[in-house]
């Protein structure tokens, strides 16, 4: 698939670091050249693109998340492995994800109105409530109301996560209302090739991703949600072919990690999940890890997370797994959302009372569909997996068994398995060997600095709101 750029993309790099006053803040260094009217399908295509290596780039999957929920480790450099971490450690989502992100998905949403095509503001909002979801996630209460509105507020005041969540639903919800099959068409569309059909699949999916992160907080208004969808009609993503995805391509355009493994080496795969995958006899482990350079007697080995530099080292680079070629390789996807995850979802709906599904057989077709997402599709081979006692299904404590099979699902996925492993509290993992929190293991991020210097008395409220701006603050989702 081929990306397009252009130069009309806004900027919007003002957002939320400018420090000068008001005064005609739209009309410094304009371009005579350039247009002054956006395109929507060049605007999504650079909006998807700019997000989505942010989601699956360095410092918030690679240097953060992948290492909280023990996907990923460093045998080099370990810092982040062992919790140590500035106040700028977190200034690329945050940024990204305004600038790069909210302010030109509003604009989408601006000129699907001004050109009478719903279908463009309906994937603009299913886009931004993404942002908004990855945003409140990771750090709690944020901006949403005077977001990514330049001109009314250079200051915005911070809104409460339960607010936020509320507000993403309700976004989803007029984004399904908006899409429409035999309405206008679209262009730009790198994620589902301007199918309409396939976004609102994903607006729901969405959907009820949020209604099971307010679920232990706000039990009726999540079951709502479901019967909402429900009642929608349209349904989730029901099929592999149908996940939420960007599929990279060839330099520069690859994935990533990918650009980052052909000049770096100092990321493994972790102990923890290496550990699990032997422990299953999962068929998974070939494709989450690579053989080690050097020959060993298991040929997949992990690193503990969170040693000492020297220590880690002493593992020797060679003798330990770098993550799964699949992962590493240029057109390697940037997972949204997959159909596995949906169907953990639908699972655990059904396990809370939500809905009168069968919440074993969805889990069962959970777990096949991850399989199968990575091309394991002998019927033998799921079957026995399958049949294990570990695998099992428990009804009486969903969410182990959800939780310890979404974790190895959810693999890559930094940020969401960050999330799910906060709200599920499974599975149970041991802090980093030397981690610097009291036995710890994160729980949120921490808000940029520029955020303290920049705007700061909206900053100071939500700290006294939410609780101290460390790593250790549990967030309003994260109930235990």
């Amino acid at each position: 698939m081929k990306f397009k750029y252009s130069t009309i993309i806004l900027s919007g790099a003002l957002l939320l670091s400018v420090t000068s006053c008001k005064k005609n803040l739209e009309d410094i260094n304009k371009n005579p050249n350039s247009s002054e009217t956006a395109q929507p399908d060049y605007l999504l295509t650079g909006v998807t693109k700019n997000i989505a290596d942010t989601y699956w780039g360095t410092s918030n999957n690679m240097d953060a998340s992948l290492l909280f929920v023990q996907n990923w480790s460093k045998i080099q450099y370990t810092d982040p492995d062992r919790y140590i971490y500035t106040v700028a450690s977190f200034q690329e989502l945050w940024t990204t994800a305004y600038t790069k992100g909210v302010i030109n998905l509003n604009q989408i949403i601006k000129l699907g109105d001004a050109q009478s095509n719903p279908n463009y503001k309906g994937v603009a909002l299913v886009l931004r409530s993404w942002v908004f979801s990855l945003l409140t996630d990771a750090y709690g209460d944020v901006p949403y109301k005077q977001a990514a509105n330049i001109k009314e507020n250079l200051t915005p005041v911070y809104d409460k996560q339960k607010d936020v969540y509320f507000a993403i639903l309700d976004d989803l919800k007029s984004a399904q209302a908006s899409l429409n099959v035999a309405g206008p068409a679209i262009a730009g569309d790198i994620i589902y090739n301007n199918k309409i059909i396939n976004w609102k699949k994903f607006a729901n999916s969405l959907r009820l991703r949020i209604a099971l992160r307010i679920a232990d907080r706000e039990s009726e208004k999540a079951k709502q949600v479901i019967a909402d969808i429900q009642a929608e009609g349209s349904g989730y993503i029901s099929d592999n072919s149908e996940i939420a995805q960007l599929i990279y391509s060839t330099s520069p355009n690859q994935n990533p990690i990918s650009n980052l493994f052909d000049t770096r080496d100092d990321y493994r795969i972790s102990k923890t999940i290496v550990d699990k995958l032997f422990a299953l006899n999962d068929p998974r482990l070939p494709i989450y890890a690579s053989p080690t350079k050097d020959a060993t007697p298991a040929t997949y080995v992990g690193l503990p997370n969170g040693l000492l530099v020297g220590d880690a080292s002493a593992y020797g680079l060679t003798k330990i797994s770098k993550p799964g070629t699949y992962f590493i390789a240029p057109s390697a996807p940037a997972v949204i959302i997959s159909y596995a995850e949906v169907l953990f979802d639908r699972a655990e709906a059904a396990a809370r009372g939500f809905t009168t599904e069968d919440q074993a057989d969805l889990y069962k077709q959970a777990i096949t569909a991850s399989l199968k997402q990575y091309g394991i599709t002998d019927a033998a081979v799921v079957n026995n997996y399958l049949a294990q006692p570990a695998v099992q299904y428990d009804a009486a404590n969903y969410k182990k068994s959800i939780g310890d099979q979404k974790w190895l699902a959810l693999f890559g996925q930094g940020l969401e398995a960050f999330a799910e492993w906060r709200r599920l509290d499974y599975p149970q993992l041991t802090p980093a060997v030397a981690g610097t929190l009291g036995g710890k293991i994160p729980v949120r991020f921490l808000y940029p600095g520029t955020e303290q210097s920049l705007n700061g008395a909206n900053y100071k409220a939500a700290v006294a709101s939410q609780g101290a701006d460390v790593l250790t603050t549990k967030l309003w989702f994260d109930v235990n």
